[in-house]
């Protein structure tokens, strides 16, 4: 089991992460320091409000991505599932309709 001491808002934090995973644990580290000054300033200096406003700005931006549409794409996936099924039973509809002519 490896140590990592991660740097957020200037606190040092102890974390105990598997052999080869310090890399990306200091990584997700500074991600949650990028953000802290904004949180530390709207929470009024709760260290504990500060690191649940930092969860939620992380929350947001991983909504935000699982929800985006991809780059380069003129709608959200959901909307194309829909568009999709709305053919599917367009498609169904007419095959069922008789023909005319």
């Amino acid at each position: 089991m490896a140590n990592v001491t991660l740097n957020i808002g200037g606190r040092p934090h102890q974390i105990a992460t598997r052999d080869g995973g310090e890399a990306r644990v200091q990584m997700l580290g500074r991600m949650i320091d990028e953000r802290w000054a904004a949180a530390d300033r709207a929470s009024g200096g709760s260290a504990e409000r500060a690191f649940l406003l930092v969860s939620l700005m992380l929350a947001d931006a991983l909504d935000e991505s699982q929800n985006r549409p991809p780059a380069g794409a003129a709608v959200s996936e959901p909307a194309l599932l829909r568009i999709a099924d709305r053919l599917e039973d367009l498609a169904d509809a007419l095959e069922r309709s008789p023909q005319i002519g």
